[in-house]
């Protein structure tokens, strides 16, 4: 999404030709100006806000998925723990 701002290209001109710059090369150098200015990619507030909230969506998203991975850790650690207990415990028995 993109809005078109506004470039008073005679303004500029006069500008450029009031610091001594011939008229010629002060309209050739607001074409220029005009042309790079069109093509410029110019992010809008709503672009910048609808990036905020696919930020926080990711956030979000992540936020829970490292809980998941954190409950599926503690499981796991807690499987082996007792696993080694249990191991530990008929070594003991054993010997």
């Amino acid at each position: 999404m993109t809005t078109a701002i506004t470039f008073d290209t005679l303004r500029f001109v006069e500008t450029l030709k009031k610091s001594g710059i011939p008229e010629n090369q002060a309209k050739a150098i607001s074409k220029a100006f005009a042309h790079a200015h069109d093509d410029a990619k110019l992010a809008t507030k709503n672009d910048i806000l609808a990036v905020k909230t696919e930020i926080k969506d990711l956030r979000t998203e992540l936020k829970g998925d490292m809980k998941e991975l954190e409950y599926r850790l503690i499981i796991k650690m807690g499987a082996m723990i007792g696993l080694a207990v249990g191991l530990i415990v008929t070594l003991g028995k054993i010997l």
